[in-house]
């Protein structure tokens, strides 16, 4: 009995403590084998780049499995299989995303200065001219469909939490809400035309026309943000409320809006970084101007993405001027919807609920 036991404590120690592993540049020496090997056969029977990196991709997604399975062992090399292919998915999203920042910095650069960004074009043939007054005019439009869109869509979302649980017209509202978030941006520009054409009369363009269209894009986004924020507000935190005898609206108003203020914030934030850069709308019921107009209820008003619009698509002798200054406002254009989302999650991050002891 004694030399068994003995036996299987020498067994049991001879048993090696770390599995084999391939070496921390494992990845990156069968990426330089694989794309070696596919420039090289593509090299000598004349393929482009696209074929040499795809064939070079192929290659490495069979050289590295292949390599940890005789190495590591079957579920390792699956894993490793996977993990290639997650990081390949993603570096080809990444490919258009960097190529058009990429195409609009290298081409939009060069025509940035002061004068661009504070004269209009008014009276401006060939170079020279600016886009303070389509600047001043996104601003200005978008300010508006804020101030319409955020109290309706904030409203209608508390309703839908907090008052209208699985009723029929909660489930109706959810519904239309559904609908208008896939809802072309061109048909919301029809609507203004339709809405304020019955109003005014027909031919009507300004600035409050857009500012409505834009409102009816928003207006899903920002219910939908809200909607999602108010249901991860636990239900303890109502019902304390409700047991210290507070009232239906004030614990609306002091508890769950404060407890769900980040993730709204970042939801209307996010909703006016959708609606920055709408063109068709804007282009139906806004029109364009070159004179810098800052009254939104009367006359036509310059948007950035309606002055890229008449840049690229006006003829004439001056097609040269009107490319820069169309990559140029491009390029302010991404700049301002960048921001936004860059603001957007710091404001959630700040106003996030602090978790700890």
């Amino acid at each position: 009995m004694t030399d068994l036991i003995e036996k299987r404590t020498v067994d049991r120690g001879s048993l090696p403590l770390t599995a084999p592993s391939l070496p921390r540049l494992a990845p990156i020496l069968a990426a330089v084998v694989s794309w070696g090997l596919a420039a090289l056969v593509g090299l000598l029977a004349g393929w482009g780049l696209v074929a040499v990196v795809i064939v070079g991709w192929i290659l490495f997604l069979l050289a590295l499995p292949t390599w940890s399975r005789v190495v590591e062992g079957g579920r390792r090399s699956t894993d490793r299989l996977v993990t290639a292919i997650v990081w390949s998915t993603f570096g080809v999203a990444m490919v258009p995303l960097v190529s058009v920042i990429f195409e609009v910095v290298s081409k939009g650069h060069g025509v940035l200065s002061v004068e661009f960004l504070t004269y209009s074009m008014r009276g401006v043939l060939g170079e020279g001219g600016g886009i303070y007054h389509a600047i001043m005019g996104s601003l200005i439009i978008t300010l508006w469909s804020t101030l319409i869109s955020v109290p309706i869509g904030v409203l209608a979302a508390i309703y839908l939490v907090e008052y209208g649980k699985n009723n029929r017209l909660a489930r109706m509202i959810t519904f239309l809400v559904d609908v208008m978030t896939g809802i072309p941006s061109i048909v919301a520009g029809l609507f203004a035309v339709a809405l304020f054409t019955l109003i005014f009369g027909p031919g009507v363009r300004f600035g409050i026309g857009g500012a409505v269209a834009l409102s009816v894009l928003m207006i899903p986004i920002v219910v939908r943000a809200t909607e999602e924020m108010l249901k991860l507000v636990p239900d303890e935190l109502r019902e304390a409320s409700y047991a210290l005898g507070v009232s239906k609206w004030r614990t609306i108003v002091k508890v769950v809006l404060p407890t769900a203020i980040g993730g709204i914030v970042t939801g209307v934030t996010l909703a006016i970084a959708r609606v920055t850069g709408e063109t068709a709308p804007l282009l139906i019921i806004v029109g364009y101007t070159a004179s810098l107009n800052l009254n939104p209820f009367e006359g036509r008003m310059a948007t950035l993405p309606v002055f890229i619009f008449s840049q690229v698509t006006q003829g004439g002798r001056y097609d040269a001027e009107n490319q820069a200054r169309a990559w140029g406002a491009a390029l302010v254009l991404i700049t301002f919807v960048m921001a936004l989302n860059i603001l957007a999650r710091v404001v959630g991050k700040i106003f996030s609920p602090k978790t700890g002891r």
